[in-house]
């Protein structure tokens, strides 16, 4: 198959296809006489391997590991454990930054002092009056 019904069926784009061979995630395939590059369903099943990884926002680089441990099928597989138990803390780490900024937005939402959709001027903006004086941000954010 071409490249382009390669990321059609993997649901990517061409020019991520190409980035992938060029890091060298995805082999690289072999040309046809026209100059073509020809794909093969292994092709595919890589890729869709790549696509589902990164929609669980796992790094390239760690797509990478796991390419190495599943080329390796009798190996012990405590390395892809350790990996993912990695990126699970991290989501975690995320998901509670996450949470301490929706409380602080929160917080600064309930500094307008108006009821919602009532019309007021900027002026009187508690919202702005305290972005102004200054809000404290998130431990994650500050430098």
């Amino acid at each position: 198959m071409r490249i382009s019904e390669l990321a059609a069926q993997a649901d990517t784009e061409v020019d991520t296809v190409r980035y992938y061979e060029k890091t060298g995630l995805l082999p690289a395939p072999q040309r046809l006489s026209n100059g073509y590059r020809a794909y093969t369903e292994a092709h595919l099943q890589r890729l869709l391997f790549i696509r589902r990884c990164r929609l669980l926002d796992i790094g390239l680089s760690d797509v990478a590991r796991l390419l190495d441990y599943a080329a390796q099928p009798q190996a012990d597989c405590s390395g892809v454990d350790a990996l993912i138990d990695l990126h699970l803390c991290k989501v975690r780490e995320r998901m509670a930054h996450l949470q301490a900024l929706e409380q602080q937005l929160g917080d600064l939402r309930k500094q307008c002092g108006v009821q919602r959709g009532s019309p007021h001027p900027v002026a009187e903006c508690g919202i702005l009056q305290s972005l102004e004086i200054g809000v404290q941000t998130p431990k994650a954010e500050r430098s």
